[in-house]
């Protein structure tokens, strides 16, 4: 008899431990994403982000991240590279979701700054044009959408549409992107 017992509680205290709890307070989190540049053209225009999240109240979370950007501007036969080099910290907020949070939608909110290069501050080109725009250091806000998922206790599948407005740019100064991204809480 006490066999069956142990073998019960086994199996309950099994199935208990699999439905961990999610979204705990305080509970830090390291998140990488990347994705493509919402322009004319989709093509070698791409974002590389890393970031960490701690975990608040009711599924909120802050947010500190940095961030590549590469992305070219065509000139006749050739392409302008342009870089940019940010860093961002703000918060999300829970909007909605399951009672588990195996998955939620989130809406961030963060600030922005940062330092853009233009063809690595070459201002002339081959044929003798000269580039006016210049290398700015950057600042502005951002906005982002997530829908998150649970892959396990540990990982959650990122999947966001995401925006930033620029000012000290350039160029221009609202830049819509998409992408996804894996994090994995500590």
């Amino acid at each position: 008899m006490k066999k069956y017992i142990y073998t019960v509680m086994l199996i309950i205290a099994s199935i208990t431990s699999s439905q961990a709890q999610r979204m705990l307070p305080k509970q830090k989190g390291l998140e990488v994403n990347t994705g493509v540049l919402s322009n004319d053209k989709i093509g070698n225009d791409y974002y590389i982000n890393i970031g960490m999240t701690v975990n608040g109240k009711n599924g909120n979370y802050q947010l500190w991240a940095l961030e590549y950007t590469h992305q070219y501007h065509d000139y006749k036969n050739l392409s302008i590279p342009q870089e940019t080099y940010s860093a961002e910290g703000g918060y999300s907020f829970y909007l909605l979701g399951d009672v588990r949070k195996n998955i939620s939608l989130n809406l961030g909110i963060t600030g922005v700054v940062g330092y853009e290069s233009i063809n690595r501050g070459e201002a002339m080109l081959y044929d003798g044009a000269k580039i006016l725009s210049k290398d700015n250091f950057i600042y502005g806000a951002g906005g982002r959408l997530t829908l998150e998922t649970y892959l396990s206790d540990r990982f959650t599948l990122v999947i966001q549409g995401r925006t930033k407005v620029l000012w000290g740019t350039d160029l221009k100064e609202f830049r819509p992107s998409a992408g996804a991204g894996i994090r994995f809480n500590f």
